[in-house]
């Protein structure tokens, strides 16, 4: 077995009983990162220092002193997360040089345990959007492709995080979801991508999109590889003034168990007409593995479902209106010299922000506006009605199953011109986050085109121990073993 065929779980093994050594690892993803260059998943390489921390790693376990079952284990970032000493982003031009003073929670957690981050990674532009297209360091090209080789998207924002997983870039990666930026990706690359509860994952050092609705979580190969990365990552934060304590589980530890009598719910409102033909033919098929695997199917509706796309975007533009109002050319970021002080911020957000940002942020100001200001305030109590939908689920189910996209990736000379288009990507995973629960995206299998397709099951909160659980379970009896185009192509496997 080549050494990048090895799984997180795997190269962690390896590594304890010193089959192989974390610089020869590390050293492995940096040469096969080096290959992916034209995909541009990376914004800000950090080889030399991750070949500095595999020495040191390496020394530490010839010490019998390593740090976690993690120590050495290369990772990536996705480029909002704040990392001292490195450049953080947000793939946007008014942050394009800015250098964090301190570091966010959830990547000081993965640098407690020994992992070694590569660098950072490419998004769309402050994490709004679906397919990496609005990032200002230009687009990140999705491993996968088909017989017509035509480039497309990895999906989004967190579209560099999945499509470096997928290209065997590092083994797992760190991404946020506020509407579906890590589920989405992790389905059209073929990964595994988990949106824990909101919560889990501390949010201090990451730069805000919608404060209520962002959540940290890993992307990886498989199941029990996401678990690994979720045990070091979640946690209660002080620093974070949205977390509640919470008893932590072991993530691993209901992984194997039998799924027999465990309640899957099946909403009639996710059984979309938009679905393409091969995710409602898996649809149904994973719906009958669950069978045989003895859970029960169970009927549900969530009647709300078709009022959570529009209430999204006019929460998630009003807090990003709010929470941008600091990125002003004055304290940090892009400086624009003028006359006049409000010069110097209209010219700071004309040329640092793309159009994606523009207008999002306008149309969150706009909602914000005295007289609009019902649109907000009606949103945030339908979105209650969003959230009491799963709250009632619940009580007679254990998860949902639902797609997580509704089509294959597209191709980027294909990308619809209309934003609204676009928006309706995000139709199946934007109601986990306003209700908070967990969600977690598997692949299942290839469609009609020969692309990764994946299905999503949402938990109650705080169980995505069920979530592996059952997710592993399926991905057993599928076996799904899709190596991107990439991979092959360049003897990576």
């Amino acid at each position: 077995m080549k050494i990048l065929d090895l799984s997180i779980k795997e190269a962690s093994d390896k590594l304890a009983s010193k089959e192989i050594s974390a610089l020869e690892l590390v050293q492995s993803y940096i040469n096969s990162s080096e290959k992916a260059n034209k995909l541009n998943i990376y914004i800000t390489k950090t080889f030399d220092s991750a070949i500095e921390e595999a020495k040191k790693s390496d020394d530490r376990r010839s010490k019998n002193s390593s740090l976690s079952v993690l120590d050495g284990i290369p990772i990536g970032i996705k480029d909002i997360f704040l990392t001292k000493g490195v450049k953080t982003t947000n793939a946007s031009k008014i942050l394009e040089n800015f250098i964090a003073p301190y570091e966010s929670t959830v990547t000081s957690n993965l640098k407690n345990a020994g992992c070694i981050s590569l660098g950072k990674l490419n998004l769309d532009e402050f994490a709004m959007g679906s397919t990496t297209l609005t990032s200002a360091f230009g687009p990140t090209i999705n491993p996968w492709k088909t017989d017509d080789n035509k480039d497309r998207v990895p999906g989004g924002s967190s579209g560099g995080s999945s499509a470096g997983v997928s290209a065997r870039s590092f083994l797992g990666a760190l991404g946020t979801d506020t509407g579906g930026s890590i589920r989405q990706p992790a389905a059209f690359t073929g990964t595994v991508g988990m949106k824990p509860t909101y919560g889990v994952c501390s949010r201090y050092g990451i730069i805000s999109f919608a404060s209520s609705l962002d959540q940290a979580g890993p992307i990886t190969r498989n199941v029990v590889d996401n678990a690994m990365l979720l045990n070091y990552i979640a946690g209660f934060d002080t620093k974070d003034s949205s977390m509640v304590p919470f008893n932590k589980p072991d993530y691993l530890g209901k992984i194997g168990q039998s799924i027999k009598g465990l309640r899957v719910g099946i909403p009639k409102e996710y059984n979309s007409e938009s679905l393409s033909s091969c995710l409602k033919s898996y649809y149904k098929k994973v719906i009958d593995v669950l069978k045989t695997l003895g859970a029960e199917i169970v009927d549900i509706s969530l009647p709300h479902t078709e009022y959570a796309l529009p209430v999204y975007y006019i929460v998630a533009s009003s807090e990003a209106s709010s929470n941008y109002a600091r990125f002003d050319g004055v304290k940090y970021g892009l400086k624009v010299e003028a006359s006049e002080l409000s010069d110097v911020y209209k010219n700071a957000r004309s040329l640092g922000w793309g159009e994606e940002v523009k207008r999002r942020v306008l149309l969150g100001t706009f909602n914000l506006l005295e007289e609009n200001y019902g649109r907000f305030l009606t949103a945030a109590k339908v979105r209650r009605l969003v959230t009491n939908d799963f709250i009632d689920s619940f009580k007679k189910i254990d998860v949902i199953l639902t797609p997580t996209t509704t089509s294959e990736a597209f191709t980027l000379d294909n990308m619809p011109s209309n934003p609204m288009e676009i928006y309706l990507s995000d139709v199946f995973t934007v109601t986990s986050n306003l209700a908070g629960v967990p969600a977690i995206s598997f692949p299942v299998g290839l469609g009609a085109e020969g692309l990764p397709l994946g299905m999503q099951l949402i938990g109650n909160y705080f169980a995505e121990d069920v979530l592996y659980q059952i997710s592993h379970a399926i991905e057993q009896e599928l076996q799904f073993n899709g190596i991107s185009t990439f991979v092959k192509e360049n003897n990576l496997s």
